[in-house]
């Protein structure tokens, strides 16, 4: 019991000593007491309100390490903070923290080059670190850029190429950021992620309005289209799977969405071939 209510105390302290600014929200109405609140704290982490609010009052709820681990990032603990929270939920120490390995696999690679649809690999932050042929004949060539301008997030919510239909450009804007805090809120390195976050803020109105919202995405699949001068649209339905053994790692692979863009498709690899071999 005496750890329960420790536990109790530590979190609403932890919580208090935070201003919605220090998180993205904005500040919005003059609120009563400092601090976020509960619900605040459990959209950030991925938690419902009432699981949150069962963990804080010290009752007999029991989350996972990775749910413990995205409340710490959520409430700013430090190391030793951080140490204490597991000590006080799970009475043991957290585990050891890795490294994100952004190393391609060369059987992941050898799987894009294999493929006959577009594909690429990103890491927890949105950075591409694999593509194949086709994705660059489709979309763009990611091997010029520096890693700090191969950030996918960046480029989709950036670009002045996809604003030229602002109603999908703002549907877009939306999934995309919905799905950036889920991911924020389980990494390994949040200090990358407040990095991007910022930026964002000084630069996208879209990305403060959406990243207000408690809206999350938990998968990544929608439908895109990669505009083919002399081919023609290529209608593509996109999903992402996390590379076995490779933790931060996600594939994307691009599909065509109808028989019309499965033919364009075709084209398209047929002339990478081509210009592969020549």
């Amino acid at each position: 019991m005496a750890h329960r209510e420790e536990l109790s105390s530590f979190l609403k302290s932890a919580r208090a000593r935070l201003a919605p600014v220090d998180v993205g929200l904005p500040a919005g109405e003059r609120r009563r007491t400092k601090g976020l609140r509960r619900e605040e704290v459990a959209a950030l982490a991925g938690m419902s309100v009432t699981w949150y609010t069962w963990f804080e009052q010290g009752r007999e709820v029991q989350l996972s390490v990775p749910m413990i681990e995205r409340l710490g990032r959520t409430l700013r603990l430090d190391a030793n903070e951080r140490e204490f929270l597991f000590a006080l939920a799970q009475h043991r120490p957290p585990p050891l923290k890795s490294r994100i390995d952004e190393d391609i696999r060369p059987a992941t690679q050898h799987l894009m080059d294999s493929l006959s649809i577009p594909a690429l690999v990103i890491v927890e932050d949105w950075t591409v670190i694999g593509w194949n042929a086709l994705v660059m004949r489709a979309f763009r060539d990611y091997a010029p850029l520096p890693r700090t301008e191969r950030n996918l997030f960046k480029i989709l919510m950036l670009s002045e190429r996809y604003r030229s239909d602002p109603v999908h450009y703002r549907e877009m804007g939306q999934r995309l950021v919905a799905r950036f805090k889920w991911d924020y809120s389980r990494t390994s390195q949040p200090e990358i992620f407040d990095a991007i976050i910022a930026e964002m803020m000084a630069q996208s109105p879209l990305f403060s309005e959406f990243w207000a919202e408690s809206t999350i995405l938990p998968y990544s699949e929608h439908v895109n289209i990669a505009l083919m001068p002399g081919i023609g649209d290529i209608s593509f339905w996109h999903s992402s799977y996390g590379v076995e053994e490779v933790p931060g790692q996600r594939l994307i692979l691009f599909a065509p969405r109808d028989e019309d863009s499965a033919q364009r498709l075709a084209i398209l690899a047929s002339s990478t071939r081509c210009a592969l071999v020549t």
